[in-house]
């Protein structure tokens, strides 16, 4: 079975090629429902029309734009029409001609129109302060030109999933068995009589139809929630003169956007204006007017990749699947050959009886029951219903799972890589240290400006206030409330903060010169550049990031009486112990410059980064974040290594690493470039006791997490919240982007979403992917032990006796039981302490265990002796004689058999602990479902007598039943004290 499983190992958690994914599911051929099996994996021939549409929509609009512009003069020889409703709710321009300008790209109409401002004034909107937010204007705006949803495919109705359920080809042969049986059963013994067979076959059928379609309409209504979740995105508008954040749902036309790097916005637009890195936009069509609009109006969603789990629980499904249909052949052959063995005895065997062709109805029926049994459609199905319950509790604990596959992949995790701001630390930044003019001095609310500044003069205060204000991607704003709001950043909104403190004016500031170019913070360059145009002529520019990078270009300093004076080699080595002073007391630290550049500046140059002016250095405060300590050691017992991966200073880095327990002594820190030149050799010897990895670049981490899978075969967790950090949550096997502080392209590439930032809620996934995995392997060991004793059972008494003491219906029953029923119970099972006490599987852990094989071969035997020997010698034990014996032993055996199952489910709970009641409470699930098998089971045997071939039984023998049932739980407590090999 191992050997089969590795040809499905090509399929991966994440990435994996389509030939791959077309492949196993042709190895998977002995499959009973279609439908329901593969219905929460990839759509790949949607995905292939996604393409081929989106191919087409691009040839699409560049053959619109070149009839725009053949058709110019024509266009602009027709005048426009405002329609009288667009002029009576107060616009100019209608949803339509909106669009014809930006879908077509046509700069000339939009020349014709005013351009920009002119589309503005059209819309009722200013560019500066947005469009007005009186409800009645705002109604009037949705009114003309709609709101920005896209048509969905509607969702799955109830019904709908009771027809996928009866696609079961299993269920529909016996389907037809239970018709034959109505027609010749009435037709030999009349009604009601002959209608018992085929109507409990029928009963039974709509039983399993109908809650296995209630199982996966709940998970489809949780897949539904989770793509809600998915799709909240807010973006920054200024509306009535106020920046404030909106759903992207809620924009309108006229909104005028304010976006960053990693920004989405599903609108069309104009640019109103444009730094690097940043802009703002005139949003000009909604909705399904829209180019995503119409992309989305053509295509349904292409589904999840199949998870490696689902793909190998199909393998082991087709595998028994195989087997049970031998086994099926070779029950309905030997039970046929029983029949005719007895009538070749009677001298009766060339007349065929009503009777005689029930009782081959019969063993079909059987026959093809065992199919149903042998083969496990729960298993990969499972794997869904469990990741599905663990995707919904994640998002109480602050985890959106983007990806089916990374809560499982999770579980197996190695190694974290974690960024350390907002991960790590609070990222709730403040200055509390600054080097001005070679003079430290602490920065508290207790303090007052000019305490604070009373040994600089006024012109080092106001170069400082000038620098910090102009050379920012942060902005200072005006609330509705009348309160001042600092957005950006927290590193730039800490040093907004300081410039408040300091007594600046943001407005004034920027005001008084002209930005000319930005060169927005680099994670490579570890900077920030502006230039301003001064009012009196000239240009200068300044620079702030790392303060090593801005202290190797600066050659001179401001004193203190903000005189100009050179930076020489002693002031160089105590502006050096500031830093390392500062980052040793886990304080980031930011250096700021600037310098004149004369009058000859072009904006097209680079901004030139050598000859600066030391203006002073901060040292901001990012406390650790509580609980990341204890998470840490959690890590360090469960097996996974921690590593942090920052742009921080080394020393401050190491400092932040010690506090939460990730660098030890036997541990290494080093820089990113020191990194960046070691070899292939180096590196091997290197990367195994790497523990903080400072100053590094995003192709830094994307190079140590492609290492730690393909050669160490780690299974690697990486964090990042920047656009720039996409390639390595992508390679990783699993992506974690920040909630908070992540761009919607770190969102976009991530597998799963950290709502909080926070790096303990990582380790709640990291929890949760091992309960998944186990719950599986929970669930799996309990269904194979079903599968193999009824298999056997029914197997071994036809061959030996003739009968199948397992009729169709009840083995119906046992299916209900070990598939949908057993899955809610045990692939629901919340993640408990003790799982992370234990080391994570990696990636060649065998998902089958040792374990399980030794729990499931005791089981087997254990249920096979009892059955067999209820067969063999229940008669006697049991005083059974009369000619309803036969029936009440079967339903003594049907009824034990049964009992042993809901036993071992409980056994089940925990592969190796004898306790396995303990919290037993705590999942009300596997409660309600162990009550209502028990429930039913009493009223199959006490009332449903004629169509489940059962008879009431005494106490004495429901006592023994249960008993037998029972039995087997001290059985699998002793064999969980025999040691097998590792898991």
């Amino acid at each position: 079975m191992g050997s089969y499983i590795e040809e499905f190992t090509e399929v991966k958690a994440k990435n994996s090629s389509e030939e791959a994914l077309q492949r196993w599911r042709k190895a998977c051929w002995l499959v009973k429902n279609r439908k329901r099996r593969f219905r929460f994996t990839a759509n790949l021939s949607k995905r292939f029309e996604v393409r081929e549409i989106q191919k087409s929509n691009q040839e699409k609009l560049r053959i619109a734009v070149l009839v725009s512009q053949a058709a110019l003069s024509f266009i602009q020889g027709i005048s426009y029409t405002v329609p009288e409703a667009v002029k009576g709710a107060g616009f100019e321009i209608c949803a339509d001609e909106l669009g014809s300008i930006v879908e077509g790209h046509n700069l000339s109409k939009l020349k014709v129109y005013g351009g920009v401002e002119g589309i503005a004034d059209k819309l009722s909107t200013s560019l500066n302060n947005g469009i007005s937010v009186s409800e009645d204007l705002l109604n009037r705006r949705r009114e003309i030109f709609g709101i920005n949803k896209f048509a969905e495919i509607p969702a799955k109705g109830f019904w709908i999933f009771v027809w996928e359920a009866l696609q079961d080809t299993t269920l529909m042969i016996l389907a037809v068995c239970a018709l034959v049986s109505l027609i010749v059963g009435i037709a030999t013994e009349g009604w009601p009589k002959g209608a018992h067979d085929g109507l409990g076959i029928v009963a039974s059928i709509l039983l399993v139809v109908f809650v296995t379609a209630t199982s996966d309409y709940k998970q489809s209504l949780q897949f539904k929630d989770l793509d809600k979740e998915k799709k909240k995105i807010t973006v920054q508008v200024t509306r009535n003169g106020y920046r404030q954040k909106i759903s992207i749902f809620d924009l309108l036309p006229g909104d005028i956007v304010h976006l960053a790097m990693g920004d989405q916005v599903p609108t069309d637009g104009l640019f109103v204006s444009v730094q690097d890195g940043s802009c703002k936009m005139l949003v000009t069509t909604v909705g399904m007017r829209t180019q995503w609009g119409k992309l989305m109006a053509t295509l349904s969603e292409g589904g999840d990749d199949e998870t490696p789990l689902q793909v190998k629980l199909n393998g082991v499904a087709t595998i028994i699947g195989k087997i049970g249909l031998f086994f099926a052949l070779v029950t309905f052959a030997v039970l046929v050959q029983g029949l005719f063995s007895r009538k070749m005895i009677e001298r009766s065997h060339w007349s065929l009886s009503g009777d005689d062709a029930l009782e081959m109805l019969e063993y079909f029926a059987i026959a093809v029951t065992i199919v149903v049994v042998a083969v496990p459609e729960g298993l990969p199905l499972a794997v869904t219903l469990s990741l599905a319950f663990a995707m919904k509790k994640m998002m109480n604990d602050k985890a959106l799972v983007r990806h089916l596959a990374a809560c499982e992949t999770m579980g197996s995790a190695t190694t974290i890589c974690s960024d350390k701001t907002g991960t790590l630390t609070t990222n709730r930044m403040t200055v509390v240290k600054a080097c001005i003019c070679g003079k430290v001095k602490e920065v508290s609310n207790s303090m007052t400006s000019s305490v604070f500044c009373s040994d600089f003069s006024d012109s080092v205060v106001r170069m400082l206030m000038k620098s910090i204000f102009t050379n920012t991607g942060g902005e200072i704003v005006t609330s509705k409330e009348e309160k001042i709001e600092i957005l950006g950043t927290p590193t730039e909104a800490a040093l907004l903060d300081f410039g408040l403190f300091l007594g600046g004016d943001f407005q004034a500031e920027r005001q008084a010169s002209k930005l000319v170019k930005v060169e927005p913070f680099n994670s490579v360059k570890k900077r920030m550049g502006v230039v301003l145009e001064l009012p009196g002529g000239g240009f200068q520019a300044h620079c702030k990031g790392g303060s090593e990078i801005i202290l190797s270009a600066c050659n001179k300093v401001l004193n203190s009486n903000g005189e100009v004076t050179p930076l020489d080699e002693t002031s160089i080595n105590i502006l050096e112990d500031t830093i390392e002073q500062f980052a040793s007391e886990a304080l980031r630290t930011l250096c700021l410059a600037y310098k004149d550049i004369g009058s000859d500046f072009s904006a097209e140059n680079p901004i030139p980064f050598e000859g600066y002016i030391l203006i002073g250095i901060v040292g901001i405060k990012d406390p650790l974040r509580p609980g990341v300590k204890e998470s840490v050691a959690i890590c360090r017992s469960a097996g996974i290594t921690v590593r942090m991966v920052t742009g921080d200073n080394i020393n401050t880095a190491k400092a932040i690493a010690r506090e939460c327990g990730i660098l030890t002594d036997d541990g290494i820190a080093i820089e990113g470039p020191e990194f960046r030149v070691k070899s292939e050799e180096e590196l091997h010897e290197l990367i195994p006791k790497l523990q903080v990895m400072a100053r590094s670049s995003p192709m830094d981490k994307h190079t140590l997490v492609k290492h730690l899978r393909s050669t160490f075969e780690e299974v690697v967790a990486v964090t990042g919240d920047g656009t720039n950090d996409a390639p390595a949550l992508h390679e990783a096997d699993i992506g974690l982007a920040m909630g908070i502080s992540g761009t919607e392209v770190a969102k976009e590439s991530a597998d799963v979403i950290i709502l909080d930032d926070n790096f303990s809620t990582i380790v709640t996934v990291a929890k949760w992917g091992r309960s998944v995995y186990v719950n599986i392997q929970k669930f799996v060991q309990f269904q194979l032990t079903v599968n193999v004793v009824a298999l056997i059972v029914n197997f071994s008494s036809a061959c030996l006796t003739g009968n199948a003491p397992l009729t169709a219906v009840q083995l119906l029953w046992v299916n209900m039981i070990m598939d949908t029923l057993g899955a809610l119970a045990l692939a629901t099972e919340p993640p408990n302490d003790d799982l992370m006490k234990r080391s994570p599987v990696g990636r060649k852990g065998n998902f089958i265990s040792n374990v399980m094989w030794r729990n499931i071969l005791a089981q087997s035997v254990y249920q096979f002796v009892v059955i067999w020997y209820l067969q063999t010698s229940g008669k006697t034990v049991f005083n059974l004689d009369g000619p309803d014996s036969d029936l009440i032993l079967n339903t003594l055996i049907f009824n034990s058999f049964v009992f042993c199952q809901v036993f071992n489910e409980i056994s089940s709970r925990d592969m190796d602990k004898i306790n396995v009641f303990e919290g037993i409470l705590e999942n009300y699930i596997f409660v309600l479902v162990l009550s209502c098998t028990a429930l039913f089971q009493i009223i199959i045997v006490e009332f449903l007598g004629t169509f489940a071939n059962t008879h009431p039984l005494t106490w004495q023998q429901w006592a023994a039943s249960i008993l037998l049932g029972f039995l087997g739980m001290p059985v699998a407590a002793a064999v969980k004290m025999i040691p097998v090999g590792s898991r």
